[in-house]
């Protein structure tokens, strides 16, 4: 693990703002929940396109079609994420939602263990630790509400999908530069979510000038401050630090969310919130890069 100098130190400081501005700003959104992953997407792919056309189109040369499958099913892991985990923060507290979806460093830990890999002790404790925070955290919702419950089971499902966006996405850039996968990426998902506001006839326009503000906000905030950010220093500080620093989201959208919205989590969830941090913690530092985990929120 390399030691963060300054610089770094100041970008992964502004990047876990803006990821932890995300889950308290979707909440105050009233447009429809696949409109702001659609316009989150598009507006990530927009941005991304000019640099690969500019810098990186050499890249571009000799690419065949199944170079680009990865980055397909990257995007439609990326699609089922943002379906999964959104709703949620409707439905539960934003701190139960947030800590809940960035378990998946222990999805994409299990995924390596069926794949036949050998995980350390480490990583099985932080699984226990997890795996308590989330009964805690669950036995507490329960007694608030159902809808509060199957919020947090919309959340863990929305870790699931990321890890497999993860894992999809590790595989393709093996072969790819990361502006063609992002732009190939974001791309897939917005058109699954157009696909799917279409099927359920959610609307991905006519929105009040307040959620277009949102929505904009969003984007700036979470695609492009928290992910670009994040990506420029990971080659400097490594994937271990950057996937350490993505937790922090936890507690920052908490903070958030107590002052934007005045939404206070149950106390007795707050001991479940501090050990899913603490065990996916734990799973990430004892982890393989291959397994570690890119923002998604």
């Amino acid at each position: 693990m390399h030691r963060p100098g300054g610089r770094d130190v100041a970008i992964m400081a502004l990047a876990v703002v803006g990821i932890s501005l995300s889950a308290p700003l979707t909440t105050l959104v009233t447009a429809p929940m696949l409109a702001l992953a659609f316009w989150r997407n598009v507006g990530g792919a927009a941005v991304l396109l000019p640099v690969l056309l500019l810098r990186e189109r050499s890249t571009l040369a000799g690419l065949r079609l199944r170079d680009l499958r990865s980055s397909v099913l990257a995007g439609l892991f990326l699609a089922a994420h943002f379906a999964a985990w959104l709703p949620s923060l409707s439905m539960t507290t934003v701190a139960a939602s947030t800590a809940l979806v960035t378990t998946t460093p222990v999805w994409t830990a299990l995924a390596a263990r069926l794949s036949g890999v050998r995980l350390p002790a480490a990583i099985w404790w932080g699984l226990v630790l997890a795996v308590l925070g989330v009964g805690l955290i669950a036995g507490v919702d329960v007694r608030v509400s159902l809808e509060a419950l199957a919020g947090d089971g919309l959340a863990l499902l929305g870790a699931i999908c990321a890890g497999g966006y993860v894992l999809a996405g590790a595989r393709a850039r093996q072969r790819l530069s990361t502006s063609a996968y992002a732009v190939v990426c974001y791309s897939v998902c917005a058109v699954a979510i157009a696909v799917s506001a279409a099927v359920v006839d959610a609307p991905l326009g006519g929105f009040s000038g307040r959620d277009w503000l949102l929505i904009a906000a969003i984007t700036v905030c979470a695609q492009l401050l928290g992910h670009t950010l994040l990506n420029l220093v990971l080659s400097s500080v490594g994937p271990t630090v950057v996937s350490l620093v993505v937790l922090l989201e936890v507690p920052g959208a908490l903070l958030f969310a107590l002052v934007f919205l005045q939404q206070v989590p149950p106390l007795l969830a707050l001991p479940g919130v501090a050990l899913v941090v603490a065990g996916v913690a734990l799973v990430v530092r004892a982890s393989r890069p291959s397994t570690l985990v890119e923002p998604a929120t």
